[in-house]
């Protein structure tokens, strides 16, 4: 017996069609096995798609898997706002929060309705520092970015941070340096595996625009992804990042900005992110932004 499955292509982090990161969505994944899910985000060929299922238990009232081309990976910034905004559309939701489990564990989303819209606010997970970069490992990569040290920001040190799905924090002095990059994806690949992280976020605090603090690109060829556009993995962590490492100034509870990806690709998007802050130390991420419907349609399996 053949299902139908609702089919959303998605753009986050954006309300202009063909901008911000797209992202695959299917809103009753209930009876996908996960090579068929493997099989039809490679389809899709998006940098994630996201598969919602019904809940497993009392402690969340969905379920989400996350699958790029080439792999499964534990969560995504832009395909949960981009699941949770079809959803949203699809049942008509008001203002609401559910709580939704992932490779993440089990954590809130917020349905805010605007109007006829919707915005979705997005709690990350546990804020983990990992290793710093240094060494050969950092000349490595460098090499593979076409950086130098010179290039790098004077109180940045190169780190990996995770709110659930790790990336390698590079900060940079400027955004010309940023625009100009070319990296040698196989060799970032292959430092990935001695790294055991598969992302890299290049991001310069050297922004032109009044409302946005960071500007970013974020690498990720060992899953598939060279380039990915606007990235909720690689903000929410750099949120934390920035807090720890002192580059910011903030109020001691609270801490917001606006960072802008994907220039690079002609696909620029705007992400918000929340540091929730105490005793000088990050404790909880939040990011939120906008979504639009690309196209709907039915998948029959």
């Amino acid at each position: 017996m053949k299902i139908k499955y609702n089919l959303y292509q998605i753009d986050a982090f954006t309300k202009r069609p063909f901008t911000g990161n797209p992202a695959g969505v299917i809103t009753n994944a209930d009876g996908l096995r996960e090579e068929d899910m493997q099989k039809i985000a490679r389809e899709l060929n998006n940098s994630e798609t996201a598969f919602i299922f019904s809940s497993e238990d009392n402690d969340h009232d969905l379920y989400i898997r996350y699958f790029t081309p080439k792999m499964e990976v534990p969560i995504c910034g832009h395909a949960t706002i981009a699941a949770h905004y079809a959803r949203a559309i699809e049942n008509n939701l008001d203002t609401i929060q559910v709580m939704q489990k992932s490779g993440a564990g089990v954590l809130p989303v917020k349905i805010e309705k605007k109007e006829n819209d919707y915005s979705i606010i997005m709690t990350q997970g546990k804020i983990d520092f990992g290793d710093y970069i240094e060494g050969v490992n950092k000349s490595s990569l460098l090499s593979a970015l076409g950086l130098t040290e010179a290039d790098l920001h004077e109180e940045s040190r190169i780190q990996i941070v995770s709110t659930g799905h790790s990336k390698v924090m590079i900060g940079i002095q400027n955004q010309s340096k940023l625009d100009m990059l070319e990296p040698d994806f196989s060799k970032l690949a292959i430092l990935s595996k001695e790294i055991g992280c598969n992302g890299y976020y290049v991001f310069t605090l050297d922004s032109t625009e009044a409302d946005i603090l960071v500007k970013g690109r974020m690498f990720a060829p060992a899953v598939g992804i060279n380039e990915d556009p606007v990235t909720g993995n690689a903000n929410g962590p750099l949120g934390a990042y920035l807090i720890k490492h002192g580059m910011v100034s903030h109020n001691g509870s609270h801490f917001k900005f606006k960072a802008k990806q994907g220039e690079a690709m002609g696909r620029a998007g705007v992400i918000a992110v929340e540091v929730e802050i105490n005793n000088e130390q990050p404790t909880a991420v939040r990011i939120s932004g906008d979504a639009v419907i690309v196209f709907k349609t039915e998948l029959i399996l």
